[in-house]
């Protein structure tokens, strides 16, 4: 196994700038800056709207719930598929929800961050969406969907009691390192810091943020993990809030724990008591965009290096999670930009970014076994259920039929 150095995490370099005394011999340089672009926060609420299918602008995140699957169009809303028919998805409908990156399904229930403010839809009648509930101000880290590339933020003329951030615009600005004010917010590490089962639930891939286990939605946020009791269905109560630690993008559940993905490690959360999580452990790694989903005690790790997520390599790690308490590194392997993966029948599919669709045998697990290969696809998140896989890639919903020996396409649906 090869080792790795970890890096500091890159946002500390703000708290450590401030902390330093001014240099006279500071030098003026050019530095791109964000600029927000803003709407006030009645505007912003009144903007959900439920709209007729349209062309997806940018595909994130996929979730299914019985025949149908939605897709998180970034920061903007969610497109509805009805997946009746694995050979002719057809859109069906489209729900505006600014600033949305996740969504989880109970019951009819769909649930979706919009901000600041979960909103709940009712989707009983799939054709007849409509808005039942919204609970504002339970997400505390929302307005920093940095562009990247940005080393500053002006929030000279952002006022978060009356405005929320919807968008940035990038300006060239000449800054004198020692000499930015209270306005100009140091940002090292852009895209990064965005803030963002049981009963009859849907399913999510390994880069959601919320989870549904029982009468209980788990949301995470870059710092914290929320619990939301969802007992009554239409009127969800935010019952307790965590905080977690600096940059955790990802939630997986299995049985009583929930294992969460961070730039910097995984971390293990017990929910045995489900209103309160409670921290059992964690596993440092190499810094890097980190993904995690869990089967027989082995928990499969991608760790995307490079741009904004950390240092340049990117790998697949396998860690032994039987003793929650004292996780252990089973083995590394290599790999190009990885994204979301997903593991069943013995299976492990790996979205290795525009390196393509990789399919891993477990039978020798934790040696693994490269089964298939499919090099012609840019893939970023995978959802294997009983009868279909799931893939979302370059805007397009790809499904494969994975059972035996054999992985082969179905369909391929641009979303466009």
């Amino acid at each position: 196994m090869k080792k790795r150095i970890v890096v500091p995490f890159l946002p500390l370099l703000f708290f450590l700038l401030n902390a330093c005394e001014k240099q006279e011999t500071a030098q003026e340089e050019m530095y791109e800056v964000a600029v927000p672009i803003t709407q006030p926060i009645a505007e912003f609420r009144a903007s959900v709207k439920i709209q007729e299918p349209k062309a997806i602008t940018e595909a994130g995140k996929i979730y299914t719930y019985k025949d149908y699957v939605f897709v998180n169009d970034k920061y903007q809303g969610i497109h509805v598929i009805d997946n009746r028919d694995h050979y002719v998805p057809e859109k069906i409908a489209y729900l505006k929800i600014p600033k949305n990156v996740d969504i989880a399904v109970k019951d009819e229930m769909l649930y979706a961050d919009s901000g600041m403010d979960l909103v709940v839809f009712d989707i009983s009648d799939i054709n007849n969406i409509r808005q039942v509930e919204r609970l504002e101000n339970v997400f505390p880290n929302t307005n920093y969907m940095v562009p990247e590339g940005a080393a500053f933020v002006d929030n000279e003329n952002f006022d978060p009691q009356k405005d929320v951030v919807v968008g940035y615009v990038m300006e060239s600005r000449k800054i004198e390192m020692t000499d930015y004010g209270d306005d100009m917010v140091f940002f090292n590490n852009a895209e990064a810091a965005y803030s963002a089962g049981g009963g009859n639930s849907g399913t999510g891939g390994s880069l959601a943020r919320f989870k549904i286990v029982t009468d209980y939605l788990y949301a995470i946020d870059q710092q914290n993990i929320m619990v939301f009791d969802i007992s009554s269905l239409t009127n969800p109560q935010k019952i307790s809030e965590e905080y977690v630690g600096w940059d955790v993008e990802t939630i997986f559940q299995e049985k009583d724990h929930l294992f969460l993905g961070s730039t910097t490690g995984m971390y293990i959360y017990s929910i045995e008591n489900p209103e309160k999580p409670a921290f059992v452990s964690r596993v440092q790694h190499v810094m890097g965009c980190d993904p995690v989903v869990v089967q027989d005690d082995i928990a499969y790790v991608t760790i995307r290096g490079g741009n904004w997520c950390g240092q340049e390599e990117s790998e697949l790690v396998l860690i032994d999670v039987s003793d929650k308490a004292a996780p252990k590194t089973l083995s590394t392997y290599e790999m190009e930009n990885p994204y979301g993966l997903g593991v069943r029948e013995g299976k492990l599919f790996v979205c290795d970014g525009t390196a393509g669709l990789k399919v891993y045998d477990l039978t020798t697990t934790p040696d693994l076994v490269l089964a298939d290969h499919f090099e012609d696809v840019n893939t970023y998140d995978v959802i294997p259920l009983d009868d279909v896989l799931l893939m979302i890639g370059d805007n397009i919903l790809y499904q494969y039929n994975y059972k035996n020996d054999e992985v082969n396409l179905i369909s391929s649906f641009s979303l466009n």
